[in-house]
C-alpha cells in the first residue's frame, strides 16, 4: 500500500474505557481522527488489526465511517491484553501509516466471579462512620498482572503497602445502589512486594450514608453505615492465579485519622491518629453485610484534582475573621500546609460570596461546609479533604498557628475527568466571562452525576437542569459516557416507579409526580447526544426509558392529549415570580407541559425511526400530531397569539415545531420579538424558557433582538450576573441584588449552570458552528455577526477532530473563517447570502466586502410623542435616556427600564410620571443633544 506523510490517524480511542486502558465491556466501540493536509480529504475504507498475545487479526472495513465503528473481533475477555492499530484510505486511494497501538484490557470480572462482599466496621456507633479496613496477603512468586475491583457503599480510596492505587477521588462515584453498583478496576502489578503485603480501604459515607436531605428529618440516603467490596486477583508469570476478596478475615478500625466525614458537613482529621499505613489500634473483625449487586465496571471517566487555584487576596471580616479570596467560584477542597503543635486546630469554612463583608453561609442552608485538621506537632503538614467536596470561592480561616502565608493554602478543583471540547472567544470582554462562567458552573456540577448545585444541602442530579443543558455540555465537553451512565440510572429507577422519572436522579426516594420538562430528560438527553455524538448506541440502550416516559405523560394527558393539572414545576424562576414561590410563571403550566408532550412524542419517533422500529415510528409520530393538533386548537389563536401570552410559550412553540405551517411560525416569532421589546429587552423567561428564547427570536428574523437580550447588564439578564462580579451562573437572575445582598428566597445558588444554556446559541448562531448530521459528520457554518461584536470564534473537538468558525470586521468589510476536519464535509451559508454552498476538510476564508448590519440614523427628531417601542430599538437614544435619569437617580433610572412597557402605542410623553422635576430636565437635555448631533451628522453626510 502507498504511504502519504500528509495523512495520519491521530488518535485511536475505545467506547467504555473511562481512564486508562481497562474497558468495561467486551466489544467496545472504536473511534479515530484522522489529520490531513490534503484538502476535502473523506475516508474510503480502514483496515483495523488486533494482537493477541502472539496472533494478529485483520479486519476491513469499506466504509466512510470512523466513530463508534463496531467492534470487528472477537470479544475481549476478563483482563486479556490486546492491541489495537488503525490505517485508513481517502478516496484519493492513498493510505495512512498505522496508527500508534491502543492497548486495552477487559477491566470486567466474567460472570460468576465476583466473590467479594461487602464490609464494614463491626463497632460503629455514629451512623456514616469513617472506618479503615485491611488484609495481608503474601506474594508467592514473579507476578504478570495484579488486578483491584472495588466498589463501595459510600466512598473509598485502596492502597498496597501504604501507596494509593490511583489519583481518582470520591470513588466509585454515586449510582442508584439499591439497583444499580459500578466497581473501578486498577492495576496494582507495582505496587505488591514479593512475600508481605498489605492492602488498606480508607472508607467514608459518600452518598450513600449521607443524612442531610433536601426535603424532611435527617435519614440515610441509603443506609446507615458504609462499606466497601474489593477482589484482588493475581495472575502469576507460572500460570497461577489468586484471588483475595473482601469476607470476614479482613480487619477494620474506626480510630483512624478521619473522624468525622459528610458532603454536607466536612470533614474532621486528628493526624496524631495516623501511621505509616493505617493506625495502631482498635482493629477488630469486620462486619460483613453479605452480598450485595453485583457490580459492573464504571464507564465514565472518574472524578480527579483538575487544576489548583491560588489565594487571590487576603481579607479581613468586620468580625475580624481571615477570610480567604480565590477569585473564583469553584468546587473541591483546600490544601493546606501548616506547621503546628501537636493538638492545634485548623478550621477551614467555605462560601461562595462575602455579605456584608462577612462569609455568606445563608445560602448553604443547613450544610456546613466546614473541614478541620487536628496538628500533630512533628512538623510541616500537607492535608487536604479525601472524601467531600464544597462550592465555594471564600474561604474562612480559623485557628492557624501563628501567620497564614497565603501561598500555605490552595484550592483544588474537583471534577468528572472529561475532555475539554467547546470554546468562545469574542471582542466582548463581558461577554467572554459570561462564556467562562458557564463552563466553570459546568465543571464544578459535573462531579460523578450532572447536579443543580455544589454547595448547599442539595448537590442532587435534577433532571430539569440537565434537561436543558445537555447541549451546551455536549458542546463544552466530552460528557458522552458520563451521561449515559447517569441516563442508566434514569431508566433503572424509573421502571421502579412505573414509568414516573423522579425529579433526581439517583433518587433515594420513590417518585412523586410526573413533571415537565424534568421528566423529559428521559427523552431530550439521549437525544442531545445522538445529535451531538452520533451515539445511536445510547438511543438503543434508552428506548425503553424514553418509551416509558411517554406512554406515562401521554397516559396523563388522556383522550384530549392536553397535559392539564397536577404538580408542575412550569417555567421555574420566571424572574416576576415572588423568590418563595419560584413555580409562579407568567407561563401557563399546562400549555408549557402539552408542550414538552409534543417535544418527547416528536423525539421519540425520531429514535425510533433512527433505529429501525418502523411500527413505533408511525405510532408515536401519529401521537405527535395529535398532540399538535390538540395544542393549537386549545391554545393558539387564529390571529397567531397563545392564550399564555407570554414569551416562553412562544419559545415552546417555535423551537420544539409546534407550529402548524410557516405562517403561524412567524407570526408566533412577531408576537415573542413584541414582548421582549415590551420588556425592554429584559429577560422574561424562566427556567424552561430561557434556553429556547434566542433560538426562538432568531429563527423567525429576530436576531436582533436576541442579541439586545443577550448583551443586557440590567437585572434580570446574564451580563448583570457578570457586571456583579458573578465567576459561574447563578440559579436566580437576582440571586445577588444591586446592593450587593443576597436575595431573600431560600434557594439561592451562586453555581447553577441551567440559565448558561444560551452559551449553546452563541456556539451555533454568533460562532456559527453546528452539526447537520448527528456527530457533525456534515457541519453547519453560518455565522450572525451582530453589531455589539468586533468579532466571534468559536472553537469545537467533533468526533471527526477540531471545527472552527469565526468572523471579523474589518476596514474593507468581514472576514468569515472556517476549520473543516477530515472525513467531514460542510454546508456554508454566509451572512447576507440567499443559499449555502458546500465545502470539503481544510482551512477556509472568505471576505465579504462592505457588509455592515447597522442602519442609518433617523431622519426625524426624538420627542414625547416618539413611540416607546421606536425608542427602546433606538440603542443610542435609549442609552442617552436611561444615562441622563441615571445621573439624577439611579433608582429611577432602574425603574423606568424594568416597569414601562416597551409599545408600539405608548409615547414617550405617556410615561412622563416617570419623568418629572429634575429627572425630566435632564433626560430633555439629553434629547436635545442627540438630536443636535444626529443633525449634524446627517448634514455632513
Amino acid at each position: 500500500m502507498s504511504l502519504s506523510p500528509s495523512t495520519t490517524v491521530a488518535s485511536l480511542t475505545a467506547d467504555l474505557a473511562p481512564s486508562g486502558p481497562f474497558v468495561g465491556g467486551a466489544t467496545p466501540r472504536l473511534s479515530w481522527r484522522t489529520e490531513s493536509d490534503a484538502a476535502d480529504w473523506l475516508q474510503r475504507s480502514a483496515e483495523l488489526e488486533i494482537q493477541r498475545g502472539r496472533e494478529t487479526h485483520l479486519a476491513v472495513q469499506e466504509s466512510g465511517d470512523s466513530s463508534l465503528v463496531n467492534w470487528p473481533f472477537a470479544p475481549i475477555e476478563p483482563r486479556e491484553q490486546v492491541i489495537v492499530r488503525v490505517r485508513v484510505t481517502g478516496t484519493d486511494g492513498v493510505s495512512s501509516p498505522w496508527s500508534s497501538p491502543l492497548e486495552l484490557v477487559g477491566g470486567f470480572l466474567s460472570a460468576g466471579e465476583w466473590r467479594a462482599q461487602m464490609i464494614g466496621a463491626a463497632d460503629a456507633a455514629e451512623p456514616g462512620a469513617p472506618f479503615l479496613a485491611r488484609r495481608t496477603l503474601s506474594v508467592t512468586g514473579a507476578v504478570a498482572r495484579a488486578t483491584l475491583y472495588a466498589a463501595g457503599h459510600g466512598v473509598y480510596q485502596a492502597a498496597v503497602n501504604g501507596r494509593d492505587v490511583d489519583d481518582h477521588v470520591m470513588k466509585p462515584g454515586w449510582t442508584g445502589y439499591a439497583r444499580r453498583l459500578t466497581h473501578e478496576t486498577s492495576d496494582v502489578t507495582a505496587l505488591l512486594l514479593p512475600g508481605a503485603n498489605e492492602i488498606t480501604v480508607r472508607v467514608a459515607a459518600g452518598w450513600y450514608a449521607e443524612r442531610l436531605r433536601l426535603f424532611g428529618p435527617p435519614k440515610a440516603f441509603y443506609g446507615e453505615q458504609p462499606a466497601v467490596a474489593a477482589q484482588l486477583v493475581i495472575e502469576y508469570t507460572d500460570g497461577r492465579t489468586e484471588t483475595l476478596a473482601t469476607d470476614g478475615s479482613w480487619e477494620s478500625t474506626l480510630d483512624g485519622p478521619l473522624r468525622a466525614s459528610g458532603l454536607y458537613a466536612g470533614e474532621h482529621v486528628d493526624s496524631r491518629r495516623a501511621h505509616a499505613f493505617g493506625v495502631e489500634t482498635g482493629w477488630l473483625p469486620v462486619r460483613v453485610d453479605g452480598a450485595s449487586i453485583v457490580p459492573r465496571m464504571s464507564t465514565q471517566p472518574p472524578v480527579r484534582a483538575i487544576e489548583e487555584v491560588p489565594v487571590q487576596q487576603v481579607i479581613t471580616a468586620p468580625s475580624g475573621a481571615v477570610i480567604l479570596d480565590f477569585g473564583q467560584n469553584l468546587v473541591g477542597v483546600l490544601r493546606i500546609s501548616v506547621n503546628g503543635a501537636a493538638g492545634d486546630t485548623v478550621t477551614l469554612r467555605h462560601a461562595e460570596v462575602l455579605e456584608n463583608g462577612e462569609l455568606g453561609t445563608r445560602p448553604l442552608r443547613e450544610a456546613q461546609a466546614t473541614d478541620s485538621f487536628v496538628c500533630d506537632g512533628s512538623g510541616p503538614q500537607t492535608w487536604q479533604p479525601e472524601f467531600t467536596f464544597h462550592g465555594f470561592r471564600y474561604a474562612e480561616v480559623s485557628g492557624w498557628p501563628g501567620e497564614l502565608d497565603p501561598s500555605d493554602v490552595v484550592a483544588v478543583v474537583l471534577h468528572t475527568d472529561m475532555t475539554r471540547t467547546g470554546w468562545f472567544h469574542s471582542s466582548d470582554a463581558t461577554l467572554d466571562r459570561f462564556h467562562e462562567n458557564v463552563v466553570w458552573g459546568m465543571r464544578g456540577n459535573f462531579l460523578s452525576i450532572p447536579t443543580d448545585c455544589p454547595q448547599r444541602n442539595e448537590r442532587l442530579g435534577w433532571t430539569g437542569d440537565i434537561g436543558v443543558f445537555a447541549p451546551t455540555a455536549s458542546y463544552l465537553y466530552d460528557c458522552r459516557s458520563m451521561l449515559a451512565s447517569w441516563l442508566e440510572d434514569l431508566a433503572i429507577e424509573q421502571q421502579a416507579s412505573n414509568g414516573v422519572v423522579p425529579f433526581f436522579v439517583p433518587s433515594y426516594d420513590p417518585a412523586i409526580a410526573a413533571a415537565a420538562g424534568w421528566g423529559d430528560a428521559a427523552t431530550v438527553v439521549p437525544w442531545a447526544l445522538y445529535e451531538r455524538f452520533g451515539d445511536a448506541g445510547v438511543l438503543a440502550e434508552q428506548y425503553q426509558s424514553m418509551a416509558s416516559w411517554v406512554d406515562t405523560i401521554a397516559a396523563l394527558a388522556g383522550r384530549r392529549h392536553l397535559w392539564e393539572g397536577g404538580f408542575q414545576f412550569g417555567d421555574w424562576l420566571d424572574p416576576d415570580a415572588p423568590p418563595e414561590s419560584p413555580a409562579k410563571a407568567k407561563a401557563d403550566p399546562d400549555v408549557v407541559a402539552t408542550a414538552y408532550l409534543w417535544r418527547s412524542s416528536d423525539i421519540l419517533a425520531k429514535a425510533a425511526a433512527v433505529l429501525g422500529h418502523t411500527a413505533d415510528a408511525t405510532r408515536y409520530r401519529e401521537l405527535a400530531e395529535r398532540v399538535r393538533t390538540a395544542f393549537l386548537r386549545e391554545y393558539a389563536t387564529d390571529a397567531g397569539r397563545l392564550v399564555s401570552d407570554s414569551a416562553t410559550p412562544y419559545g415552546l412553540a417555535i423551537v420544539f415545531g409546534l407550529a402548524r405551517d410557516e405562517a403561524q411560525r412567524q407570526q408566533f416569532g412577531d408576537r415573542l420579538a413584541a414582548l421582549v421589546r415590551s420588556s425592554g429587552y429584559l429577560i422574561s423567561t424562566g427556567f424552561l424558557g430561557t434556553p429556547l428564547i434566542t433560538d426562538a427570536l432568531t429563527s423567525t428574523g429576530h436576531h436582533d433582538a436576541a442579541a439586545r437580550l443577550l448583551f443586557q447588564t440590567q437585572c434580570p439578564s446574564w451580563l448583570y450576573q457578570v457586571r456583579m462580579g458573578a465567576t459561574t451562573v447563578w440559579e436566580r437572575w437576582d440571586s445577588m441584588l444591586e446592593d450587593g445582598s443576597i436575595n431573600p428566597g431560600q434557594m439561592t445558588s451562586f453555581n447553577h449552570y441551567s440559565l448558561g444554556s444560551v452559551a449553546d446559541w452563541m456556539h451555533r448562531e454568533l460562532g456559527g458552528l453546528s452539526p447537520i448530521e448527528p456527530g457533525y459528520r456534515r457541519i453547519r457554518i453560518a455565522p450572525r455577526p451582530v453589531p455589539q461584536l468586533q468579532h466571534a470564534q468559536t472553537e469545537h473537538d467533533t468526533p471527526y477532530g477540531r471545527a472552527a468558525s469565526g468572523w471579523e470586521r474589518t476596514a474593507a468589510g468581514l472576514v468569515v473563517t472556517a476549520v473543516i476536519p477530515p472525513n467531514t464535509r460542510a454546508e456554508v451559508l454566509l451572512p447576507g447570502a440567499a443559499s449555502p454552498f458546500e465545502v470539503g476538510s481544510g482551512r477556509h476564508e472568505w471576505r465579504l466586502d462592505g457588509h455592515e448590519e447597522s442602519g442609518q440614523l433617523p431622519n426625524h427628531e426624538l420627542g414625547s410623542q416618539t413611540p416607546l417601542a421606536e425608542l427602546i430599538d433606538d440603542e443610542q437614544a435609549f442609552s442617552a435616556i436611561i444615562e441622563a435619569i441615571e445621573s439624577v437617580d439611579v433608582d429611577r433610572a432602574r425603574a423606568f427600564h424594568r416597569e414601562t412597557k416597551w409599545r408600539g402605542d405608548t409615547s414617550l410623553g405617556d410615561v412622563s410620571f416617570f419623568l418629572q422635576g429634575p429627572v425630566g430636565q435632564s433626560v430633555t437635555a439629553a434629547i436635545a443633544a442627540l438630536n443636535a448631533a444626529r443633525a449634524r451628522a446627517r448634514a455632513g453626510n
